[in-house]
Protein backbone atom coordinates (compact mmCIF):
# COMPACT_ATOMS: atom_id res chain seq x y z
CA UNK A 1 0.00 0.00 0.00
CA UNK A 2 1.39 3.50 -0.93
CA UNK A 3 1.21 6.13 1.46
CA UNK A 4 -1.26 8.23 -0.37
CA UNK A 5 -3.80 4.99 -0.36
CA UNK A 6 -2.91 4.83 3.34
CA UNK A 7 -3.60 8.16 4.34
CA UNK A 8 -6.85 8.12 2.17
CA UNK A 9 -8.01 5.11 4.58
CA UNK A 10 -7.16 7.08 7.40
CA UNK A 11 -9.25 10.24 6.23
CA UNK A 12 -12.53 8.56 4.57
CA UNK A 13 -12.36 5.29 7.09
CA UNK A 14 -11.82 6.85 9.88
CA UNK A 15 -9.71 4.09 11.12
CA UNK A 16 -6.29 6.37 12.51
CA UNK A 17 -6.76 4.38 16.20
CA UNK A 18 -7.08 1.01 14.26
CA UNK A 19 -3.48 1.98 12.25
CA UNK A 20 -2.09 3.16 15.59
CA UNK A 21 -3.01 0.11 17.87
CA UNK A 22 -2.02 -2.67 15.10
CA UNK A 23 1.41 -0.89 14.69
CA UNK A 24 1.43 -2.64 11.43
CA UNK A 25 5.36 -1.64 10.22
CA UNK A 26 4.10 -0.15 7.09
CA UNK A 27 1.66 1.01 8.57
CA UNK A 28 2.98 2.78 11.70
CA UNK A 29 6.79 3.42 10.24
CA UNK A 30 5.09 5.63 7.33
CA UNK A 31 2.31 7.28 9.36
CA UNK A 32 4.88 8.73 11.62
CA UNK A 33 6.71 9.68 8.82
CA UNK A 34 4.22 11.71 7.76
CA UNK A 35 3.64 13.42 10.58
CA UNK A 36 7.06 14.32 11.14
CA UNK A 37 6.60 16.31 7.58
CA UNK A 38 9.27 14.25 6.03
CA UNK A 39 7.22 13.47 3.03
CA UNK A 40 5.43 16.53 1.76
CA UNK A 41 2.55 17.03 -1.41
CA UNK A 42 3.20 19.38 -3.91
CA UNK A 43 -0.03 19.95 -5.56
CA UNK A 44 -1.75 17.23 -6.49
CA UNK A 45 1.66 14.75 -5.75
CA UNK A 46 2.43 12.82 -2.46
CA UNK A 47 5.73 10.98 -2.26
CA UNK A 48 4.94 6.72 -3.02
CA UNK A 49 6.75 4.95 -0.87
CA UNK A 50 7.55 1.19 -1.01
CA UNK A 51 7.95 -1.11 1.81
CA UNK A 52 10.98 -1.29 4.28
CA UNK A 53 11.92 2.24 2.97
CA UNK A 54 13.93 4.25 5.80
CA UNK A 55 13.70 7.99 5.17
CA UNK A 56 15.94 9.70 8.59
CA UNK A 57 14.04 12.62 9.98
CA UNK A 58 16.30 15.62 8.92
CA UNK A 59 15.34 14.78 4.81
CA UNK A 60 12.57 15.63 3.23
CA UNK A 61 10.76 14.55 0.36
CA UNK A 62 8.09 17.03 -1.97
CA UNK A 63 5.53 16.14 -4.06
CA UNK A 64 6.05 13.14 -7.17
CA UNK A 65 8.58 11.01 -5.87
CA UNK A 66 8.44 7.17 -6.77
CA UNK A 67 10.62 4.84 -3.65
CA UNK A 68 10.67 1.41 -4.16
CA UNK A 69 11.33 -0.71 -1.21
CA UNK A 70 14.46 -1.09 0.81
CA UNK A 71 15.43 2.01 -0.40
CA UNK A 72 17.25 4.28 2.80
CA UNK A 73 17.54 7.88 2.65
CA UNK A 74 20.17 9.15 4.79
CA UNK A 75 20.01 12.41 6.85
CA UNK A 76 20.25 16.20 5.75
CA UNK A 77 18.82 14.50 1.95
CA UNK A 78 16.51 16.90 -0.45
CA UNK A 79 14.49 15.13 -2.80
CA UNK A 80 12.06 17.58 -4.82
CA UNK A 81 9.62 16.43 -7.71
CA UNK A 82 7.48 18.99 -7.98
CA UNK A 83 8.48 20.65 -11.61
CA UNK A 84 8.99 16.62 -12.64
CA UNK A 85 8.92 13.31 -10.68
CA UNK A 86 11.74 11.21 -8.92
CA UNK A 87 11.76 7.66 -9.27
CA UNK A 88 14.46 5.33 -7.37
CA UNK A 89 14.79 1.66 -7.61
CA UNK A 90 15.12 -1.06 -5.09
CA UNK A 91 18.14 -1.06 -2.44
CA UNK A 92 19.36 1.90 -3.88
CA UNK A 93 20.83 4.52 -1.46
CA UNK A 94 21.02 8.07 -1.14
CA UNK A 95 23.21 9.52 1.29
CA UNK A 96 23.91 12.36 3.82
CA UNK A 97 23.61 16.06 2.02
CA UNK A 98 22.61 14.87 -1.22
CA UNK A 99 20.82 17.34 -3.36
CA UNK A 100 17.51 15.37 -6.46
CA UNK A 101 16.15 17.47 -8.35
CA UNK A 102 14.30 17.64 -11.82
CA UNK A 103 13.90 19.44 -15.04
CA UNK A 104 10.56 21.61 -15.98
CA UNK A 105 8.58 20.92 -18.70
CA UNK A 106 8.98 23.93 -21.33
CA UNK A 107 8.39 24.77 -24.87
CA UNK A 108 11.81 23.37 -25.16
CA UNK A 109 11.85 20.55 -24.15
CA UNK A 110 8.16 19.30 -23.54
CA UNK A 111 8.64 16.40 -21.33
CA UNK A 112 11.68 18.25 -19.00
CA UNK A 113 14.09 16.07 -17.29
CA UNK A 114 12.86 13.37 -14.42
CA UNK A 115 15.22 11.88 -12.09
CA UNK A 116 15.71 8.58 -12.61
CA UNK A 117 17.62 6.45 -10.34
CA UNK A 118 17.67 2.26 -11.28
CA UNK A 119 18.34 -1.02 -8.66
CA UNK A 120 21.15 -1.18 -6.42
CA UNK A 121 22.66 2.15 -6.46
CA UNK A 122 24.66 3.79 -4.01
CA UNK A 123 25.09 7.52 -4.24
CA UNK A 124 27.90 8.69 -1.81
CA UNK A 125 27.94 11.94 -0.02
CA UNK A 126 26.70 15.16 -1.09
CA UNK A 127 26.21 14.33 -4.36
CA UNK A 128 23.96 16.45 -6.44
CA UNK A 129 21.30 14.98 -8.92
CA UNK A 130 19.74 16.99 -11.68
CA UNK A 131 17.26 15.35 -14.12
CA UNK A 132 19.14 12.67 -15.29
CA UNK A 133 18.86 8.76 -15.91
CA UNK A 134 21.06 6.94 -13.58
CA UNK A 135 21.08 2.87 -14.11
CA UNK A 136 21.11 -0.80 -12.34
CA UNK A 137 24.38 -1.27 -9.77
CA UNK A 138 25.89 2.18 -10.10
CA UNK A 139 28.25 3.98 -7.45
CA UNK A 140 28.41 7.63 -7.51
CA UNK A 141 31.10 9.29 -5.75
CA UNK A 142 31.42 12.00 -2.92
CA UNK A 143 30.35 15.12 -3.89
CA UNK A 144 29.47 14.35 -7.64
CA UNK A 145 27.30 16.26 -9.82
CA UNK A 146 25.17 14.78 -12.88
CA UNK A 147 23.76 17.67 -14.95
CA UNK A 148 20.87 17.75 -17.07
CA UNK A 149 20.04 15.29 -19.34
CA UNK A 150 23.12 12.55 -18.50
CA UNK A 151 22.39 9.14 -18.86
CA UNK A 152 24.66 6.80 -16.61
CA UNK A 153 24.47 2.88 -17.72
CA UNK A 154 24.48 -0.11 -16.32
CA UNK A 155 27.80 -0.91 -13.65
CA UNK A 156 29.41 2.03 -13.54
CA UNK A 157 31.27 4.03 -11.08
CA UNK A 158 31.65 7.44 -10.92
CA UNK A 159 34.91 9.13 -9.25
CA UNK A 160 34.37 11.34 -6.21
CA UNK A 161 34.08 15.07 -7.09
CA UNK A 162 33.27 14.05 -10.53
CA UNK A 163 31.06 16.46 -12.81
CA UNK A 164 29.09 15.15 -15.75
CA UNK A 165 27.89 17.76 -18.43
CA UNK A 166 24.38 18.23 -19.84
CA UNK A 167 23.22 15.18 -21.95
CA UNK A 168 26.70 13.19 -21.14
CA UNK A 169 26.03 9.46 -21.72
CA UNK A 170 28.28 7.19 -19.41
CA UNK A 171 28.59 3.73 -21.52
CA UNK A 172 27.82 0.51 -18.96
CA UNK A 173 30.93 -1.65 -17.69
CA UNK A 174 33.50 1.43 -16.77
CA UNK A 175 35.31 3.75 -14.33
CA UNK A 176 34.45 7.35 -15.07
CA UNK A 177 36.38 10.34 -12.64
CA UNK A 178 37.05 13.96 -13.72
CA UNK A 179 35.55 17.44 -14.22
CA UNK A 180 34.41 17.06 -16.55
CA UNK A 181 33.97 13.27 -16.47
CA UNK A 182 36.27 11.26 -18.24
CA UNK A 183 36.03 7.22 -19.22
CA UNK A 184 39.49 5.95 -17.44
CA UNK A 185 39.42 2.08 -17.74
CA UNK A 186 36.59 -0.84 -17.85
CA UNK A 187 36.03 -2.13 -14.72
CA UNK A 188 37.15 -4.81 -13.39
CA UNK A 189 35.09 -8.23 -11.89
CA UNK A 190 36.15 -7.19 -7.72
CA UNK A 191 34.89 -3.78 -8.95
CA UNK A 192 31.63 -4.68 -10.64
CA UNK A 193 30.62 -7.35 -7.37
CA UNK A 194 31.94 -4.17 -5.23
CA UNK A 195 28.90 -2.79 -6.68
CA UNK A 196 25.94 -4.86 -5.64
CA UNK A 197 27.86 -5.18 -2.62
CA UNK A 198 27.85 -1.54 -1.21
CA UNK A 199 24.19 -1.61 -2.30
CA UNK A 200 23.74 -4.28 0.00
CA UNK A 201 25.63 -3.27 3.10
CA UNK A 202 23.65 -0.42 3.12
CA UNK A 203 20.21 -2.20 3.10
CA UNK A 204 21.75 -4.08 5.90
CA UNK A 205 22.52 -1.12 7.75
CA UNK A 206 18.89 0.17 7.02
CA UNK A 207 17.17 -2.48 8.61
CA UNK A 208 19.49 -1.56 11.53
CA UNK A 209 18.26 1.47 12.13
CA UNK A 210 14.85 0.58 11.39
CA UNK A 211 15.00 -2.16 14.19
CA UNK A 212 17.00 0.47 16.33
CA UNK A 213 13.52 2.88 15.83
CA UNK A 214 11.11 0.16 15.96
CA UNK A 215 12.41 -0.74 20.00
CA UNK A 216 12.01 2.67 20.82
CA UNK A 217 8.50 3.52 20.06
CA UNK A 218 5.99 3.59 22.36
Amino acid sequence: MYLHDLLNFHRFQGLHREIKATKVFLCSRIFEVYMSAQLRPYKAFFPQIGLRVMIDASSVVIGDVRIADDVSVWPLVAIRGDVNYVSIGQRSNIQDGSVLHVTHKSSYKPEGNPLIIGEDVTVGHKVMLHGCTIGNRVLVGMGSILLDGVVVGDDVMIGAGSLVPQNKQLESGYLYFGNPVKQIRPLTEAEREGLKYSANNYVKWKNEYLDQDNQIQP
